[in-house]
């Protein structure tokens, strides 16, 4: 089951779901009726299972859950000015809900849940960022009140999605298909993170495999400026600065350097093992799946402007190619 599953993440995660997997069901749990008919439309596969719901619903997250041995939790407030501006309604969703998510885990038996967590999380100066800390430590803790029941719950964190809703390039592309003869710049100092759809959803898959509980998993992935990308896709646009918005940075954090001390890194992804962990018997430099990793050094860092891996404006416009 995915919450939030009819969003951008979602229709990813369930075409390569299918594509490698054959599951009995496979339920897609969100409050918009609208997204669940269109992804109707597109997976007709007798799996498929759509159901209306909210996860500020525990109830019906229970009724939903019910025989579910995985569960990805998607379901959040996303855009970080409106929920600077519905301070509570973010609260509602990002805090209360993803508390339903894991009291509807301990009622129902799932066996893994992995929540979806963002670089805002990381130090956060704004709303979201705050509410999606919060809930990536009851995920986190979730794992030392969960007595006698078989299951484990991790997050995975991860920067900005090319192409997904909200994001700048789809913004960009729209206006440059009107004509317009400028772009909008925050800061021209600004970094992202930055990860495909289908990385995303492959990460979130293998780490089922590697997780034992209470860890945080960060892919390694590539930064890019934002003055890269709007001239890969408009060379001749000129750049309109309109300055930072309300609770944005000028560049994204993933691991801090309070948290180098908890972290571990592996081949192509990095370990936040939890802060407090009561059972004191988990080895977190090695996964569940046998990886290893090592000890990062104290005063590590991941931050988008001080990656070691960029992408050019040519590798910008190639991605972008299709949104």
């Amino acid at each position: 089951m995915i919450t939030g599953g009819t969003g951008s993440f979602g229709r990813a995660f369930v075409k390569k779901i299918f594509e490698r997997y054959s599951p009995k069901r496979l339920i897609v749990y969100s409050r918009d009726e609208q997204k669940h008919y269109e992804l109707s439309q597109s997976f007709t596969h007798k799996a498929m299972r759509f159901f209306v719901g909210d996860v500020r619903d525990r109830d019906r997250l229970c009724r939903a859950m019910e025989g579910v041995d995985y569960c990805v939790h998607a379901a959040a407030m996303k855009h970080v000015p409106i929920a600077e501006y519905n301070p509570m309604e973010c609260v509602k969703t990002n805090i209360n809900g993803a508390q339903n998510v894991i009291d509807a885990t301990l009622l129902t038996g799932v066996k893994k849940v992995i929540a979806l967590s963002t670089d805002k999380a990381a130090s956060p100066i704004n709303l979201y960022g705050a509410t999606k800390l919060v809930s990536d430590k009851l995920f986190t803790s979730a794992n030392n009140i969960k007595g006698a029941h078989d299951c484990g719950f991790s997050v995975v964190r991860y920067g900005n999605v090319i192409g997904s809703k909200g994001s700048v390039a789809p913004l960009y592309k729209k206006l440059i298909k009107e004509g317009a003869k400028s772009l909008p710049i925050t800061d021209i100092r600004m970094t992202r993170f930055w990860i495909t759809l289908d990385r995303g959803a492959e990460f979130v898959i293998k780490s089922f495999e590697r997780m034992r509980g209470g860890e945080i998993f960060v892919p390694k992935i590539p930064s890019m400026k934002i003055v890269d990308l709007a001239r890969s896709l408009s060379p001749n646009a000129e750049l309109e600065i309109i300055g930072i918005r309300a609770g944005e940075k000028l560049h994204e954090l993933m691991i801090s350097i309070d948290d180098a001390r908890n972290a571990y890194e592996f081949n192509d992804f990095f370990v936040i093992r939890p802060s407090i962990d009561f059972s004191k018997k988990v080895d977190f430099s090695v996964c569940a799946n046998g990886e290893k990793g090592v000890s990062v050094a104290e005063d590590f860092e991941y931050a988008s402007d001080k990656n070691d891996r960029w992408l050019t404006s040519e590798e910008l416009a190639k991605l972008t190619e299709w949104i």
